[in-house]
């Protein structure tokens, strides 16, 4: 008997956990939507069509989110519910049926896609997965204008792993209680909704594997590793044990993290660092607080202004302002102010198009240019200040001359609320994100005019090696462990300390378990990520001493690649940690 070869493929680690399972692969088939022009005389029943089917959409979310169990659930199905109500959504789909005579169908569809272009070109990889919810949203209700029933999952087998070209919010939300081992997409990334809801669910799950549902079929057997990216193919007996074992050890790991929420991140020889959450909505608040976060190093203030109609003051002033009272007086919340221009669009405002919109009109430039808009945002953002510790943060400062300028609208707008007699707290903390190489190279220079700095590393690492994430033809290139970007680090955090300002991360390097120990011995005062890292990263801490620490980073520093370094970074890790890191 000929028994098959065993593979591995790689893909992107989205949700931890060990599945072993029999493969049942899953291709959407293409939804046809029909373009049928209609007649005058029909519009008012075409109309009246769609808004009928807007409401037993509605219904279907409604009913879903009753019977939901997780909060991460309800956070998504509240933003789909949204959808369906959003004003200039309706009146958009409205006016194509009426001046462009298209069927409801058509008309959906063609609303959706142009808002879905507009986010799928972000380079804010977040942004880009949201363009998934608006894909959801739109199928939904162009299969109830067709009267087709919904695709549901639910007859995957208790045994068997998802191997998909992609998953809805909606497919994934699906699979609760199917007993579902494990899922590996060819599409997605660690931040899409459906990364968010299997780590909900604790579904094992890896992402980014290239054309998998081409390379399996349906019944082989696989080992998923949500740890590591990997997924196991026909399995020999050596490798199922030694993954039925890590699978033991990972378990009993992650029951003692569930300790960790109330107890302070602190090394074994007394080093306190703060560790805090970045987070896009205000519903996501309760999580971070959930998994012991001492407050916010990054709430995304722009997807209050991705919302089709924008953000009016008023808007922006409730959502702040719920944020800053759920984390109360004694846990700092950091506000980014508007990261958008460019690539990241506000609907109805125009001037955007850009050959190279990823060095082009963009976060600050943005802000420093549409002043009146910055200016509502600065007011929004003081006047919440006076419902918990506010800290308001600039993105993309280049240097000195644009920070002046940002301060200076800054304290505009504090003159006027003094006049109109408008409470703000005077004493709010002002910080810059460090995330162009010119602005760490003259950090010495922006430190005094700043309360804190906090690097975005996710751009740093782009802009310093000058490597697109999004391109799989060199996105191997973007290593965050790059001897250029480590010494980068290295001197924000000298100059910084120099001025005696602390230094925050919050891009995703802040959340990687494999660089934590690295931060904590180059200086790094505060790390934010995402709500569910936080326990990982204070169980690192906790286990090591800043003396460990510091050793450690002294010797990355010293090394002359890349390769080396990761090579260095897991193997100590592993050491020290087990197989919950494996080499």
């Amino acid at each position: 008997m000929i028994h098959p070869v065993m593979r591995i493929l790689q893909g992107i680690a989205a949700s931890s956990g060990i599945g072993f399972g029999r493969a049942f692969v899953y291709i959407h088939e293409k939804l046809i939507v029909p373009h049928r022009i209609i007649k005058p005389q029909d519009i008012a029943s075409e109309q009246r069509r769609f808004s009928q089917t807007l409401a037993l959409v509605l219904e279907e979310l409604d009913s879903m989110n009753a019977s939901s169990e997780h909060s991460d659930h309800t956070l998504i199905l509240e933003t789909q519910q949204f959808m369906v109500q959003d004003p200039e959504f309706i009146k958009a789909v409205e006016q194509k049926i009426e001046t462009k005579y298209m069927c409801a169908e058509w008309a959906v569809d063609s609303v959706m896609q142009a808002h879905i272009q507009l986010l799928e070109v972000a380079s804010d990889a977040s942004l880009r997965e949201r363009s998934a919810d608006l894909e959801d949203i739109g199928k939904r209700i162009i299969r109830n204008l067709m009267g087709k029933a919904e695709i549901s999952l639910q007859h995957i087998g208790k045994q068997e792993i998802l191997v998909a070209d992609t998953l809805l919010p909606s497919e994934a939300l699906s699979l609760n209680n199917t007993g579902v081992k494990a899922i590996a997409l060819e599409m997605g990334g660690r931040t899409s909704h459906v990364a968010i809801l299997a780590r909900a669910l604790q579904i094992p799950t890896v992402v980014g594997i290239p054309h998998i549902t081409r390379r399996l079929i349906k019944g082989d057997t696989l080992i998923v590793d949500g740890n590591t990216g990997e997924v196991i193919v026909d399995p020999d007996r050596e490798t199922t044990e030694m993954f039925s074992e890590r699978k033991r050890l990972w378990k009993e790991h992650n029951l003692s993290l569930l300790n960790l929420a109330e107890k302070e991140a602190i090394t074994t020889d007394g080093h306190t660092i703060m560790l805090k959450a970045n987070i896009e909505t205000v519903e996501e608040a309760a999580l971070a607080i959930e998994n012991g976060s001492q407050g916010v190093g990054l709430f995304r203030s722009e997807f209050l202004f991705m919302q089709t109609g924008g953000a009016t003051e008023a808007q922006q002033f409730e959502a702040y302002k719920k944020v800053l009272q759920q984390f109360g007086e004694t846990k700092p919340v950091t506000i980014r102010t508007i990261d958008v221009g460019g690539d990241k669009i506000i609907p109805g405002l125009a001037g955007f198009e850009e050959e190279n919109p990823i060095l082009g009109w963009r976060a600050i430039r943005f802000s420093l240019s549409q002043k009146q808009i910055f200016k509502v945002q600065l007011r929004a953002l003081l006047r919440s200040s006076i419902y918990g510790k506010l800290n308001i943060m600039f993105p993309m400062i280049s240097g000195p001359e644009e920070l002046d300028h940002a301060l200076e609208v800054l304290e505009e707008v504090k003159v006027e609320l003094k006049a109109k007699e408008i409470l703000f707290d005077q004493e709010v903390q002002v910080g810059i994100m460090i995330e162009v190489p010119s602005a760490a190279l003259c950090s010495d220079l922006l430190a005094p005019k700043c309360d804190f700095f906090s690097i975005g590393t996710n751009d740093l690492i782009q802009y310093t090696i000058a490597v697109d994430r999004g391109n799989e033809k060199i996105a191997h290139l973007y290593q965050p462990f790059h001897p250029g970007v480590l010494r980068l680090l290295h001197m924000v955090v000298e100059k910084a300390h120099t001025e005696n300002i602390p230094v925050a991360m919050c891009g995703e390097m802040a959340g990687d378990p494999l660089a934590t120990l690295f931060l904590i011995g180059l200086g790094i005062d505060e790390l934010s990520m995402s709500p569910q890292s936080l326990l990982e990263v204070k169980n690192i801490i906790r286990n090591v001493s800043l003396q460990e620490a510091q050793e450690f980073t002294h010797t990355i520093l010293q090394m002359d690649s890349y390769v080396h370094i990761d090579t260095y970074v897991k193997e100590w890790m592993h050491e020290t940690f087990g197989d919950i890191f494996p080499t």
